[in-house]
């Protein structure tokens, strides 16, 4: 086991199934959330990550458990995500969603990136959300947006440092997140899955596959990856 990947909220959906996809790849999987992940092998830090303390502290730990001289994939996958409209969307909710999905994004780079070799990756998981937008999800959207400036400007800053990132943009895919935000109503679930080229909602298992190939694949640095079967243009 040579490799670290270090993973936000891989306790259920897209990020367990990440941290299956790398635990196979001979990696050794920190997960930094709230709660632990079920993959069996992985290293758990409980971190509250609306805090920059508790950002730092998550940091700090990952730092200590990673391989010392090895490539790191940092993949941004936790997020925070509410029902609001621009019309009633409070200030200190805005604020608490981008905490999650922006600050802390920016305190795990700044303080993991010292200990980041050449060949090491910092990943966004970011969403269709992160270029147009839905009724319904303003704050979400909006930290979704800053989150793609966040890539960019990551690229842009490492140039020289041979450590590359990508944002990975999973269509509506079968999580637990995108059921809370549906209400678990299951035929609006299955109407959204059809709204692709397959007629089905995305596994969590296919963004997975397409995050440990962009860790594997430098040339995509900069790039916007478009993970969503193909969705329907409306």
């Amino acid at each position: 086991m040579s490799k670290t990947a270090i993973i936000t909220g891989a306790s259920s959906g897209i990020g367990a199934a990440t941290a299956h996809r790398f635990i196979e790849l001979g990696h050794k999987v920190i997960n930094i959330a709230r709660r632990a992940s079920p993959v069996e092998g992985v290293i758990n830090i409980s971190a509250d990550l609306s805090t920059e303390e508790g950002a730092k502290r998550a940091a700090l730990e990952a730092a200590e458990s990673a391989v010392k001289g090895e490539s790191i994939s940092l993949v941004h996958n936790a997020s925070l995500m509410l029902k609001d409209t621009v019309r009633e969307c409070d200030t200190a909710d805005l604020m608490r969603v981008l905490a999650v999905n922006v600050a802390a994004v920016n305190t795990l780079n700044r303080e993991l990136l010292p200990h980041m070799v050449a060949g090491s990756s910092i990943l966004y998981v970011g969403s269709t959300l992160s270029e147009k937008a839905v009724a319904g999800a303003h704050s979400y959207v909006i930290s979704k947006h800053a989150q793609l400036g966040q890539m960019r400007a990551t690229c842009q800053d490492l140039i020289g440092a041979e450590i590359h990132t990508a944002m990975i943009c999973p269509g509506f895919t079968d999580t637990e997140m995108l059921k809370q935000h549906l209400g678990g109503d299951t035929e609006l679930m299955h109407e959204i899955g059809s709204q692709n080229s397959f007629g089905r909602l995305v596994t969590p298992d296919e963004i997975a596959s397409v995050i440990t190939w962009a860790h594997q694949s430098p040339v995509v640095n900069g790039t916007v990856i478009h993970a969503n079967l193909g969705q329907m243009e409306r």
